[in-house]
């Protein structure tokens, strides 16, 4: 199996890459087909990650009626319950992937997260399904910090950005299979067949990771002759810390995947509230706008950072501060409207901006520290992402729903996406905006 080689964006993309260092005789990714092979498994794993995470989204409504929950537990399901223990796990997984052959750690990760979705469909209450999105959270803790790691070592620092937006393609791609698998499936057989048919496969990914890829060797695309050994749990976090635009990123970041965590899960659920449409047909409408336009949102950030950052690393934070300025009017305009397919169409643009900052925000993270911190440095960049973004967004929204509920009746969830939208948003573009100040000098440091 490789990489598939047809002109589409995300392949042309992937040969964008191929030059990178000179050749290395004991480097097996010195071959650009194998190393495209191996960006493309890891960004099918990232996507399985997702897809697994996001099914939830299309299968509440239908869960919240046959478990009788309220959109407060709703919220706890898909946010916090998940995201806890995601960065708990997340953060000591980091530091063995620093030591240890990450290849392994992403092998078992996906065995794990793959088997606890599929008994979710097996759930008969609201806590057997709490427990079960607990395991996923926990598998899934062990994807993207190896594999940001290892995608460090596979590809150069200036066609890194494009490397890891093509890597958070798998975002959505998930997205895509995870709304249209789920709508369709939900809408025919029921919320739990679509759990355990999506967490089958898996496996057997599992196994193509453990068979075919080698474990890349450490800073072979930083020209370090020698990789330095691991320092101390409290030095690293020390050492980040140290960083003022690492500080910024973090906060910033963790923003908007508020917003994007908390708009995305609700905005199904507000759409089967207030229009004719069912699940199968917003699944596939959401699969087209979030999987296909935020993909496109997703690699072109990436590459615009590349591209514009060579003169000017301020570029990798300008452009996550522009496309969050873009996104909330749209936002009002998506949630005001009562035109089906004008709302569906407006929701493309914020959908598409989504994400844009996932590339840029990578690859500054990856370039402010050493090799032996970079899956640290991931994981806690995930952390504040994920505790602030995914744990706190979707509870956020849903307990803003509840209490204005009684005023706002169906449209409450909308009303309390714009609210969180709004805020966070304005405070993502403060913040990156501040990291701007620092960046330049701070990633020169990183390499003297």
């Amino acid at each position: 199996m490789s990489a598939p080689e047809e002109n589409t964006p995300a392949a042309s993309s992937t040969q964008n890459l191929n030059a990178t260092t000179p050749p290395e005789t004991d480097n097996p990714y010195d071959k650009p087909r194998y190393r495209n092979y191996v960006l493309f498994m890891l960004t099918i794993t990232y996507a399985f990650n997702f897809i697994d995470r996001q099914i939830l989204v299309i299968l509440q409504e239908s869960i919240k009626q046959e478990l009788l929950l309220s959109d407060a537990q709703l919220g706890l399901l898909t946010g916090i319950a998940f995201a806890f223990f995601y960065v708990i796990m997340g953060i000591p997984i980091a530091r063995l992937a620093d030591k240890w052959v990450r290849r392994n750690i992403m092998s078992i990760a996906i065995g794990t997260w793959s088997f606890f979705t599929a008994i979710s469909g097996f759930a008969q209450n609201y806590m057997h399904l709490l427990l079960a999105r607990i395991g996923v959270g926990v598998g899934e803790s062990g994807c993207s910090p190896p594999a940001h790691s290892m995608i460090s070592d596979m590809f150069p620092p200036e066609k890194r950005g494009t490397a890891l937006s093509i890597y958070s393609l798998g975002i959505n791609i998930g997205v895509l299979f995870g709304f249209l698998l789920g709508g369709w499936i939900n809408e025919f057989f029921g919320w739990r067949v679509a759990f355990i048919v999506v967490g089958v496969p898996g496996v057997l990914i599992a196994i193509l990771i453990q068979t075919t890829i080698k474990e890349p060797i450490r800073g072979a695309r930083d020209a370090i002759a020698k990789v330095e050994d691991p320092v101390s749990f409290k030095e690293s976090l020390k050492t980040l810390w140290s960083k003022k635009s690492f500080r910024h990123i973090s906060l910033g970041a963790s923003c908007l995947a508020l917003i994007a965590y908390g708009g995305a899960i609700w905005f199904a659920p507000y759409m089967l509230r207030n229009f004719d449409i069912q699940t199968g047909e917003l699944g596939t409408w959401l699969a087209l706008i979030s999987g296909i336009l935020g993909g496109a949102g997703t690699l072109y950030g990436g590459y615009l950072a590349d591209k514009k950052g060579a003169q000017d690393k301020r570029w990798y934070i300008w452009i996550p501060a522009i496309s969050a300025a873009i996104s909330l009017p749209f936002l009002f305009l998506v949630y005001l409207l009562d035109d089906l397919y004008m709302v569906l169409c407006l929701f493309a643009v914020p959908a598409t901006m989504a994400t844009v900052y996932m590339g840029p925000s990578l690859a500054m993270v990856q370039g402010l520290v050493n090799v032996r911190m970079r899956a640290l440095a991931s994981a806690i960049l995930f952390f504040a992402i994920n505790i602030i973004g995914l744990g706190l967004g979707p509870v956020l929204v849903g307990v803003i729903s509840d209490l204005i509920s009684a005023e706002f009746g169906t449209r409450s969830v909308g009303i309390a996406v714009l609210g969180v939208s709004l805020v966070f948003g304005l405070i993502a573009i403060w913040q990156f905006l501040a990291a701007g100040k620092y960046i330049n000098d701070e990633m020169q440091s990183a390499r003297g």
